[in-house]
């Protein structure tokens, strides 16, 4: 694997620290990077609801290369194909949405292992593979790559045990939004049917000895899943950061246009 911090956020990861990341759903590379260079663990290039396609992630991938952030992707569905893709572009990890079972997550391990452990084809000519100047990349391509599945639905919920104890499994997701959504309470965080199942999912991946995962909205949110245990949160992205930062920088000017010019 191409990424030289992918081993190490890996191993990080399983020893039982906690990682800090953000998504890149901008499709940009130019705003992958600047992510990537701020200071957090991963960077997730978002290809289930970015605007970028795969077209664009081989070039997200290469400016997150020159940065201390390992770059993950989530990809459009946990199909073996696109799993697959995003590993020969050089992904560091793969994020995959709405796994209901153990048996869609152990197909989705699978999809990033090689034989005879799983499906992966072998294919040397990619950033995956350091364009084959990676000897030997099979004895230990497997161990690094990070594998993540999503919880975003009440089949999920029911199965949280069976999810969390696939093995090559290292986190269990939450996606908050469609979470609640399904939950019936989108968006009320508070609400007791969805604190209920992060607690769930917290208490699951502690006895399987796996790692909790979620996006947070915000730093006060984050904090809040950090304080449940939660050890592999996502914060915001460079969509939501450029978005409040434009916010921000409307209002205020706005206001001193309103206050007019001072005496």
């Amino acid at each position: 694997m191409s990424d030289q911090f992918a081993g190490r956020m890996v191993e990080r990861l399983r020893n039982g620290e906690t990682l800090i990341g953000t998504f890149a759903n901008l499709g940009s590379a130019v705003s992958a990077e600047i992510c990537g260079s701020a200071g957090f663990d991963w960077v997730l290039v978002d290809l289930e609801h970015g605007a970028g396609t795969e077209s664009e992630l081989p070039s997200q991938l290469q400016a997150l290369g020159s940065t201390p952030a390992s770059g993950l992707v989530r990809v459009e569905s946990h199909e073996r194909s696109r799993i697959v893709r995003a590993l020969d572009a050089g992904a560091a990890g793969v994020m995959a949405p709405r796994v209901d079972s153990a048996d869609q997550a152990r197909a989705v391990v699978r999809a990033t292992r090689y034989p005879p452990a799983g499906s992966r084809g072998v294919a040397l000519m990619n950033r995956g593979a350091a364009f084959g100047a990676r000897a030997g990349m099979f004895a230990d391509t497997d161990d690094l790559v990070l594998v993540v599945v999503q919880i975003e639905s009440v089949d999920a919920l029911e199965s949280l045990d069976e999810i969390a104890a696939v093995e090559g499994v290292d986190v269990l997701f939450v996606g908050p939004s469609d979470l609640s959504q399904v939950l019936g309470c989108f968006g009320r965080f508070d609400e007791p049917a969805y604190a209920d199942s992060i607690q769930a999912v917290s208490k699951a991946c502690r006895a399987a000895g796996k790692a909790a995962g979620v996006l947070a909205g915000s730093v006060a949110d984050a904090e809040r899943y950090l304080g449940l245990g939660y050890r592999f949160v996502g914060v915001s992205g460079d969509g939501g950061f450029l978005a409040k930062g434009a916010a921000a920088a409307a209002a205020e000017l706005g206001s001193l246009r309103e206050a007019g010019p001072m005496s």
